[in-house]
């Protein structure tokens, strides 16, 4: 690793600017690639697709913060724009790792050359990752569902891939029933506003989002839909109602015509697999018809789980969950069938059960028996954590611990599940928005030999739905190549 390869600028002023020039130069080259050849670059797992000038110089610091190597616009750009030039084919290629490999590699090589070797010079040829669309539909517009929209709205690049074609919910009381749908998709409390326009087709009970024409369908039960009269076939429904979790009340779905597969955005029963994307995705099969992606606290801690199981082994553990508090809970006391949670969600801490210590072993059965779990719902919208209280086989310390979760946040299969932070002044609002399934507080982590508490925050909303996303591409036949593996 070259570290420290660019001189302390005599001038920072000078020097933002020309990487500011430099991003923005880059802003058309990242849309061109993702538009038209479904190319997706990252800077080290952080997607460079609709970032803004400032936003991808914070992506270069991250790199110089986490990697400790001086990687700026100045090593990427010149990088991006011999990509843009060459024929290529759907991919997600990393330009922050290649731009790293590539100071890394021998002096003397040139750029053309290495990314003839890494790339390939000619991809042009290679078949897209599905032949045509997928149709996705959303049963459900709540708070989960709302994400997903925006993340589908967001990954549509040209077009080939995942379609949003349909949201299915009940007719609300209003007359502006479609305007009131729309509003909650513009306008966020939590996550902000919707990053683009939206366009209301009344007389159609469409909208249009970012060119996407997405039909609403208002309906009581599945039993109530035709989704081949509105041009849909095929389709992956997504429902996040949380209404249905076995295979009776899910199969609804299947009987509907036009639907073909079925995910659940909650954990499911009898025979549904659960999956937790990056550690058991291989369970969806070609033949798979209902799929549950889990709880969002599961996706959380079963990946940091993996890790720490293939190198240390797990004996024993607890897990409790500080978690925000939910749709489900009163806002003001009042009646409710569950223990505790009739008690205000805005005034109260409230401890609660959780299956997610449970649910593990669905995913990692080498767990089953050793972990208990508890939760506390607390006063915050979003954002929660999970303290994992582990007995592991071997005895480690504080810096082995960290330097290997760092490692695995940055260069292994599961980047996009385990991100990490070292800030000593990181608090829960600063992981809105957050793409990983778990994000590892180094400055929190506490080791006795064997006995290791580990403290990991995760966007239970955001971070979670992008696992769905995930889950919906395998489920799809999605699979991307990956530059470099």
């Amino acid at each position: 690793m070259i570290e420290n390869t660019r001189p302390i600028p005599a001038d920072f002023f000078s020097d933002w600017k020309e990487r500011e020039a430099l991003s923005e130069a880059m802003i058309p080259l990242i849309g061109s690639l993702y538009r038209e050849k479904n190319i997706s670059l990252y800077m080290y797992g952080k997607s460079m697709v609709n970032r803004s000038v400032i936003e991808l110089m914070k992506a270069h610091r991250f790199v110089r913060q986490i990697e400790q190597n001086e990687l700026s616009e100045y090593e990427t750009f010149p990088l991006i724009s011999a990509l843009s030039k060459m024929d290529l084919g759907p991919a997600h290629i990393d330009v922050g790792k290649l731009a790293v490999k590539y100071q890394d590699s021998q002096e003397g090589c040139k750029l053309v050359d290495f990314l003839a070797k890494e790339v390939g010079e000619d991809l042009s040829d290679m078949q897209k990752p599905i032949p045509k669309p997928q149709d996705v539909v959303l049963y459900g517009f709540g708070r989960i569902g709302r994400l997903l929209a925006r993340l589908l709205i967001e990954k549509t690049g040209s077009g080939d891939m995942l379609r949003l074609r349909a949201i299915v919910v009940r007719r609300g009381s209003s007359e502006d029933d479609l305007c009131k749908r729309a509003s909650l998709l513009r306008r966020d409390s939590v996550h902000g506003a919707f990053d683009g326009t939206i366009r209301i087709l009344k007389d159609k009970n469409i909208l249009v989002c970012n060119g996407n024409p997405i039909q609403v369908i208002y309906a009581e039960s599945p039993s109530d839909i035709d989704y081949t009269k509105f041009g849909i076939s095929n389709a992956i429904l997504i429902d996040n109602t949380g209404v249905w979790r076995d295979e009776k009340g899910l199969g609804q779905h299947l009987k509907c015509p036009g639907a073909a597969k079925v995910i659940l955005t909650a954990p499911g029963k009898d025979h549904i697999p659960n999956i937790v994307y990056g550690i058991n995705h291989h369970q969806i099969q070609d033949s798979s018809k209902i799929i549950s992606a889990a709880s969002c606290t599961t996706n959380a801690i079963v990946p940091i789980l993996k890790v720490l199981q293939d190198k240390f082994g797990i004996k024993s553990g607890h897990v409790e969950t500080v978690h925000s508090y939910t749709n489900d809970q009163n806002l003001i006391d009042n009646y409710h069938k569950g223990a505790r949670r009739g008690r205000s969600a805005a005034l109260n801490m409230v401890l609660t059960e959780t299956g997610a210590a449970k649910a593990v072993a669905k995913a990692l059965p080498e767990l089953e028996g050793k972990l208990t779990g508890n939760a506390i719902r607390v006063p915050t919208p979003n954002v929660s954590m999970a303290i994992l209280n582990l007995r592991l086989n071997h005895e480690t310390t504080l810096e082995e611990i960290n330097s290997y979760v760092r490692k695995m946040s940055l260069h292994s299969q599961l980047q996009n599940q385990i991100d990490y932070t070292k800030s000593s002044e990181a608090v829960s609002t600063d992981f809105v928005g957050s793409r990983h399934a778990c994000i590892y507080d180094a400055q929190a982590t506490i080791v006795d030999r064997d006995n290791v508490i580990l403290y990991c925050w995760y966007d239970n909303e955001f971070g979670y739905s992008c696992q769905v996303i995930r889950c919906l591409e395998q489920f799809a036949g999605i699979s991307w190549r990956m530059i470099p593996r």
